[in-house]
């Protein structure tokens, strides 16, 4: 049998994988903010300028921090870290840091810039509970924190009406939970619960019903609650083959909320049309393949788990928003990973490939 080594460089598909996605997002974001910023008397790179001031400048350098640190460091202080960030969720509620948009109260006021915390709960969560259930303890005694991690992360997105991001981090939680050779009765008990309470979450607040029946009968009301996916979808359908052109989409301007963010995919797709769609999509699939690869030929439980985490985390992500954006699941506001402008999704997404860039050099192969 051959001598088994450990990798000492990182892994190169992966880093092809994560420029792409700068790349992308570079394009996306111009071309989807230069009109918008002339139409306010706004340089045409302002927007572009924020996206690489606030979010890719500082997630490179913090990524490569999180490179260099030892991945035992993570394991070691994950609990803190979780706990840090499930304090700063309600922080947003302290007069004077709070910053509401759209009717939600989700960013922190730092005055350079704003924070969302809870795109550090994601990371933290996925962090503590790689801890928690790569321990040597029997899985009877994993479930209790295990529950209870998923309970504190429900109390603090509740308070903040966040479903989406409660959706997608329980959604990374089950696959951890699974990846850790659990039982099946204890995947599908967590499954059923999770999905009972998610939709009496979804059945008991009006607006978010409101988007749910909009989801099932979009062409109800065209003008109204439907307004949005339907202009989406006519993006989406008017790129054809190759697009209209990077920057020539005047949808933006005039009908499609959100053109820079929550929309952006609806505009790239417009404008590159079924290529660009496709070279986007296979970038994700390049990165989900990779991360699960790394994760599958780690020697180490608590790099395996992590590295799980945070593909899910990517994958569900970038699945949530364009999902949503072609008519497939309901409006969410969740920002397409690397591409949506936004600093502190873009700053903690660059973090975890650091992590995860760690994690392939300390895999084993023949």
């Amino acid at each position: 049998m051959a001598n088994r080594q450990f990798h000492k460089q990182p892994n190169f598909t992966l880093l092809i994988s994560i420029c792409l996605f700068i790349i992308i997002g570079v394009l996306a974001i111009t071309a989807a903010s230069a009109p918008l910023a002339l139409k306010s008397g706004k340089s045409p790179i302002h927007y572009l300028f924020n996206q690489l001031i606030k979010g890719i400048i500082p997630g490179l350098f913090l990524g490569i921090i999180a490179y260099f640190i030892p991945l035992n460091f993570y394991k070691k202080y994950s609990f803190l870290i979780f706990i840090f960030a499930f304090l700063l969720m309600f922080a947003v509620f302290i007069p004077g840091l709070s910053v509401n948009e759209g009717g939600a109260t989700r960013w922190i006021d730092l005055k350079i810039f704003t924070f969302q915390p809870s795109e550090l709960l994601k990371l933290a969560t996925i962090l503590y509970l790689a801890a928690i259930l790569s321990s040597r303890r029997p899985v009877q005694k994993k479930l209790f924190p295990f529950i209870m991690v998923l309970i504190l992360v429900a109390i603090a997105l509740y308070c903040q009406s966040n479903l989406s991001t409660l959706v997608i981090i329980a959604g990374i939680a089950c696959l951890i939970f699974f990846s850790a050779d659990t039982p099946l009765r204890y995947n599908f008990a967590i499954w059923i619960a999770g999905i009972l309470l998610i939709g009496a979450m979804i059945y008991f607040e009006p607006y978010r019903l409101e988007r749910f029946l909009t989801f099932l009968n979009p062409s109800q009301d065209t003008l109204g609650a439907g307004y949005h996916i339907n202009q989406s979808l006519i993006a989406i359908g008017s790129g054809g083959l190759l697009g209209q052109g990077l920057g020539s989409s005047a949808q933006k301007l005039n009908t499609l909320p959100e053109a820079t963010s929550d929309s952006i995919f609806a505009i790239f797709a417009k404008e590159t049309g079924f290529i660009g769609c496709f070279f986007l999509l296979a970038a994700f699939i390049l990165f989900t393949i990779t991360a699960f690869t790394i994760a599958k030929k780690s020697a180490d439980s608590f790099n395996k788990l992590v590295a799980i985490g945070i593909g899910s985390w990517i994958t569900i992500q970038a699945l949530v928003n364009i999902s949503a954006m072609t008519g497939l699941l309901p409006l969410s506001g969740t920002p397409l990973p690397f591409i949506t402008a936004g600093g502190t999704h873009t700053i903690f997404e660059l973090i975890s490939c650091g992590i995860l860039l760690k994690i392939s050099t300390q895999i084993k192969e023949d």
